[in-house]
């Protein structure tokens, strides 16, 4: 997926103006102002900026913070430079604090059948015989998934 289409889901499911956005990277990341808006544009605007992973990782960890809060003594996270589709589904299930049973019901409440044992691969280490990468089409699933659970009277929630 698209960072960019993860930081505007993103911004959609928790309902936050860009300057709140901002706010929750700079909790790890001090960024401008004028950096953060092509961001969120669409991509055919001439605005448009594409998002690192960089940047996307450090406003997940920024969200985590916003959402749960910091963890005492603990330092800011290190920010990683290569993120894939396993690595956002941790962070976003850290910042939503989704159990196993959360994420197979968001994934039910978008018409994605999926077992336990499958979502549990996908959280293993890459290393482990099990693990299973977490691809796009799973990834916009639950998105999709935690818009209708966190925004249910919104108008995509009831197309």
């Amino acid at each position: 997926m698209i960072n960019n289409d993860i930081l505007r889901s993103v911004r959609f499911i928790i309902d936050c103006p860009d300057n709140r956005m901002l706010a929750i990277l700079r909790h790890v990341e001090p960024l401008a102002d004028d950096d953060f808006a092509p961001l969120l544009k669409k991509d055919d605007d001439p605005a448009f900026r594409p998002c690192s992973d960089e940047l996307l990782g450090a406003f997940l960890d920024g969200l985590i913070i916003e959402r749960r809060g910091r963890r005492d003594g603990a330092p800011a996270p290190a920010p990683l430079l290569r993120l894939n589709n396993n690595e956002i589904l941790k962070k976003l299930r850290i910042a939503f604090d989704l159990k196993q049973e959360d994420i197979k019901a968001l994934m039910a409440r978008s018409d994605f059948k999926v077992s336990s044992s499958e979502i549990g691969a996908l959280f293993r280490k890459p290393d482990h015989k099990h693990f299973r990468p977490c691809g796009d089409q799973f990834l916009r699933y639950l998105l999709k998934g935690l818009a209708l659970r966190e925004r249910p009277d919104s108008p995509a929630a009831k197309a």
